[in-house]
């Protein structure tokens, strides 16, 4: 890393949890896996004992981490289906421990990848990575930046050409986010050349999710506070979707659970599938 040192931070308990998720959706679930992802478990290095932590109860947890893999590969094959129209520039705002270099070097070889984090969890990223032998390759950009401030003029200044199409992905991002940040989030993407498209969730109301489903996410919103990052931030489908209309998006959709389901899930009888917690808007420019 250039410049001055920077102080590291241990990611957040959300985005261990999201990694330690994915491995489990791995360890516990049957075959087809939606996606394989075990890096971000070495990443974290949890000890031999992390299966019995109690977010990580198998039985609990299957539809939130069959919703968590299912946006992982949705927005990747979202990805594949924009490269092959040409377009090769892939924002990561949020990154956590999100592990698409690592996985996916032969289409990430294909674009330039920009992963957007706060300066102390990426340095804390990047020596993990580092220790467990993964290289940076040249077409990978970490981008540090402080969210309260010019975060685009610094994503810019990385190399993203705002006048060329890109992919922005913000999953996991918006419930932490104000209004205010949201709608000026939408507003710079919606602001990029013609062709780009954001795959962005939201978090649905707690009223508005399945009731067998309304329990965990409230156990999900108050552990969220008691963290020091609250969920700020719920919207319907509708409002979601009449924001992104708003700040100047030419067309959008939102991919429901059930959506997802059908695409990732079907056939399965094991009850594993995504819930309606979290769902996915995809806006064009």
């Amino acid at each position: 890393m250039s410049g001055e040192r920077v102080a590291e931070v241990e990611p957040d308990h959300t985005a261990v949890r999201v990694a330690l998720w994915r491995a489990l959706h791995v360890r516990a679930d049957a075959p087809p896996h939606v996606v394989e992802d075990e890096v971000g478990l070495r990443l974290v290095d949890p000890g031999d004992d992390w299966r019995e932590r109690p977010d990580m109860d198998v039985e609990a947890t299957r539809r939130i981490r069959a919703s968590i893999v299912a946006r992982a590969r949705f927005v990747e094959d979202v990805v594949v289906e924009q490269a092959e129209k040409g377009v090769d520039q892939y924002v990561v705002l949020g990154a956590g421990l999100d592990t698409f270099a690592q996985r996916r070097p032969e289409l990430g070889a294909r674009l330039r990848v920009f992963e957007v984090e706060r300066p102390g969890t990426q340095a804390w990223k990047r020596r993990r990575l580092a220790e467990l032998g993964y290289d940076e390759p040249d077409w990978l950009r970490f981008v540090p930046v402080d969210f309260e401030g010019d975060w685009w003029g610094q994503l810019a200044a990385a190399g993203l050409d705002t006048g060329r199409p890109a992919v922005v992905a913000a999953t996991g991002v918006t419930m932490y986010l104000t209004l205010d940040a949201i709608t000026t989030m939408f507003r710079l993407v919606a602001g990029l050349a013609p062709g780009s498209t954001l795959v962005t969730t939201f978090l649905r109301p707690v009223d508005d999710v399945e009731p067998e489903q309304r329990a965990q996410l409230e156990v999900a919103v108050r552990g969220a506070r008691a963290a020091g990052t609250p969920f700020l931030s719920f919207f319907t489908p509708e409002q979601v979707l009449a924001l992104g209309r708003e700040c100047g998006f030419r067309e959008v959709r939102h991919v429901s659970a059930v959506d997802l389901a059908e695409r990732y899930f079907g056939g399965r009888t094991d009850g594993v599938g995504p819930s309606r917690g979290e769902e996915v808007m995809v806006a064009s420019t």
